[in-house]
């Protein structure tokens, strides 16, 4: 087959699986991945229903490709092992309320707690990656001559409790999306955050 056919049909191909994922993503976020079927999806997405196997094998292949899209999409990799401003996570943070993963997330997150296979994985790869992008930047902040293991083992206990109160406001957001600005919430977040780095260490 020549070049310039090989090249449309991996277009066609990659436009039937982004088509694929959108309908997906918009569904599970509506109706959760147990009442979301690859006849709603085709419907949806206006691709056939036997092409969603051909793409993602199965359901558990299509909801750890939905899941794994929005984490790339809103905390790339890169960002979160070399970031050393707090602001550019909450930002993230931010931001992550404003696209259609908002309320995926925390879908998945009430799946995920009671599932013990690939979506709990899929989940605990996410927060821990969010972590650790608070790590990072808390071993910038780590005053000098410290025990560096007994820095770190703090520095993970506050990394955990910072992320808990992200998923908070992220949760109340998409719950009462009229009872407060999350923007202002994330602010005061900051706000204390930066009063009580100093506590961390003591």
């Amino acid at each position: 087959m020549s070049s310039p056919a090989r090249r449309r049909i991996d277009e066609i191909g990659d436009e039937s699986r982004r088509r694929i994922l959108d309908a997906a993503e918009d569904l599970f976020a509506e109706r959760g991945v147990g009442r979301t079927s690859f006849v709603d999806i085709a419907a949806r997405s206006g691709i056939s229903r036997g092409s969603i196997p051909w793409h993602f094998k199965n359901k558990d292949g299509l909801v750890l490709a939905v899941l794994e899209r929005a984490v790339e999409r809103s905390m790339p990799p890169e960002r979160y092992t070399s970031m050393t401003t707090l602001t550019a996570l909450f930002e993230d943070a931010a931001g992550l309320l404003r696209t259609r993963s908002s309320a995926l997330f925390l879908m998945f997150l009430a799946e995920a707690a009671t599932d013990t296979g690939v979506l709990r994985a899929q989940y605990q790869e996410f927060a821990a990656r969010r972590r650790a992008g608070l790590e990072v930047w808390l071993r910038a902040q780590r005053p000098s001559g410290l025990d560096p293991a007994a820095a770190e083992k703090r520095e993970r206990a506050f990394a955990a409790t910072l992320n808990g109160a992200l998923m908070g406001i992220h949760l109340q957001a998409v719950i009462d999306p009229e009872s407060f600005d999350p923007d202002e919430a994330m602010r005061a977040l900051a706000t204390l955050v930066d009063r009580n780095v100093p506590d961390i260490w003591a």
